[in-house]
């Protein structure tokens, strides 16, 4: 599935940009659609695989445009906080399917019957295309990207979505027309210079902030947490739990509940904290669970070898203090990622690009994260049976590494519009130093309010079209 998920990255600008963002992720749903019905009804190994890849490709074009349409159709001011919220769906897909499996896994005789029927793995995979039939009909509900619209110069049916969305359906609300003309001003801007949309994402201005986009999703793989998600039974079983499914639906609530704190104080904090801070503490819980079982671990000889942890090769023998203090550092580690790290590799990648090349380089940037994944899927393994504790040392490292990246290269962008982010990033200002506070809309509002500025909707503006 992440072989899917690049190729699907790879291919989403050009759906979101020719068809829109909106009919982009209407495509992704159909796709996912398909790919489930494969999936359920495998016959043979070469038919989930095409299942699989199918899905995939759905994932990868979901995951790249949904963030860009979240962060065009927001007010500033709560922007952290709707893109968020595909981090939180994220989570509950998790929790909801890891339980579906769970309780699929008992027909038939349960796994422990040879002789168990294939529903066990049919209902899961034919469960997979309810959300998608949710996501493909109420999108038809939802307006066309403003920005997505504003580019093919469709102004009139821009200018109303804007009032729909901001200005409870006023086309002359100040608000409303400050952000058409900034929108405008924009597009203007963009559109005197002649480069290709290709040629900017490598012009020197642009390069950093795709280079910045496609790390911040590349640390997001590196800093362990889909080791923990994917891995964490055989990681339990290591440190000796009795019951290492339990105690991995836990980690799966934890990663649910606590992303909710991110969605509704990211815009507070800011994103810049949540990414160099949220790294680092990745990296002390991942450095103490690999003392822990560095120091108190052992390898799994014939002696200590049982059927619960008969697939690993490093375990924790007769020591619950251990075992328990690395399950704490794991929930510690996935509590961090999901108030840091989940919510704010998602949001900033959206959000720092122009109109021109929003969607290509949010699908390179995706496709990082992806590619990376799919690395990581290949690599885990082996590392868990040959190197087991020392793994979690190189995860660790990995994550001091990013924070010190986020750090010097990640300014803050709270609070500003998709529109001010040239000035952000071509302000001269390392990026530990931010750009005066404050949102050039505003004094744009202020002054249509005073009579300043005259802007005029434009004309013959039919009804919101969605």
């Amino acid at each position: 599935m992440p072989a899917g998920s690049l190729l699907g990255a790879l291919m989403s600008s050009f759906l979101a940009d020719r068809l829109s963002r909106k009919t982009a992720i209407q495509i992704g749903a159909v796709i996912w659609i398909v790919g489930s019905i494969l999936q359920a009804a495998v016959h043979n190994i070469p038919m989930l695989v095409v299942g699989r890849i199918v899905a995939g490709i759905a994932v990868g074009i979901a995951s790249s445009v949904v963030p860009i349409y979240q962060a065009e159709i927001a007010p500033r001011e709560i922007r952290g906080r709707v893109v968020s919220l595909q981090q939180w769906a994220i989570t509950w897909g998790i929790l909801i399917q890891y339980f579906i499996q769970y309780g699929a896994s008992f027909t038939g005789g349960g796994p422990s019957n040879p002789n168990q029927g294939t529903a066990a793995f049919r209902i899961p995979w034919g469960v997979q295309i309810v959300p998608a039939v949710l996501l493909l009909g109420g999108m038809a509900f939802f307006p066309k990207s403003p920005r997505w619209l504003a580019t093919q110069d469709r102004w009139e049916e821009a200018i109303r979505v804007l009032a729909d969305l901001h200005g409870k359906g006023d086309l002359n609300h100040p608000k409303v027309l400050a952000e058409y003309q900034e929108i405008e001003e924009a597009l203007r801007f963009e559109r005197e210079d002649a480069i290709s949309s290709f040629k900017a994402l490598v012009a020197p201005r642009m390069l950093k902030r795709v280079i910045l986009g496609m790390s911040i999703q590349m640390w997001s793989q590196l800093c362990g947490m889909n080791v923990m998600m994917y891995y964490i039974v055989y990681i339990m079983q290591g440190a000796g739990i009795g019951d290492p499914l339990l105690t991995a639906s836990i980690q799966y609530i934890i990663n649910n509940v606590l992303t909710l704190p991110a969605i509704l104080y990211l815009d507070r904090i800011g994103r810049r904290p949540a990414l160099v801070l949220g790294f680092f503490f990745l990296m002390i819980w991942l450095f103490f669970a690999g003392i822990l079982q560095g120091v108190y671990g052992q390898r799994n000889t014939p002696e200590t070898r049982t059927k619960a942890n008969k697939d690993i090769t490093w375990v924790i023998v007769d020591n619950p203090a251990v075992s328990k203090a690395i399950v704490a550092f794991s929930y510690l580690f996935v509590a961090t990622f999901a108030t840091t790290i989940g919510p704010a590799s998602w949001t900033m990648p959206s959000e720092i690009f122009p109109s021109k090349v929003r969607a290509k380089a949010v699908s390179l940037a995706t496709a990082s994260n992806w590619g990376w994944n799919c690395a990581l899927a290949f690599a885990v393994p082996p590392l868990l049976y040959n190197i087991n504790w020392k793994m979690y040392m190189l995860f660790a490292a990995f994550n001091g590494a990013a924070s010190v990246h986020m750090f010097l290269t990640a300014p803050e962008t709270k609070g500003k519009t998709l529109e001010e982010m040239d000035e952000v990033f071509d302000s001269g200002l390392p990026a530990w130093k931010s750009v005066p506070q404050g949102s050039r809309l505003d004094r744009i509002q202020k002054d249509i309010e005073e009579g300043k500025i005259k802007v005029s909707a434009p004309t013959e503006v039919p009804e919101s079209k969605v």
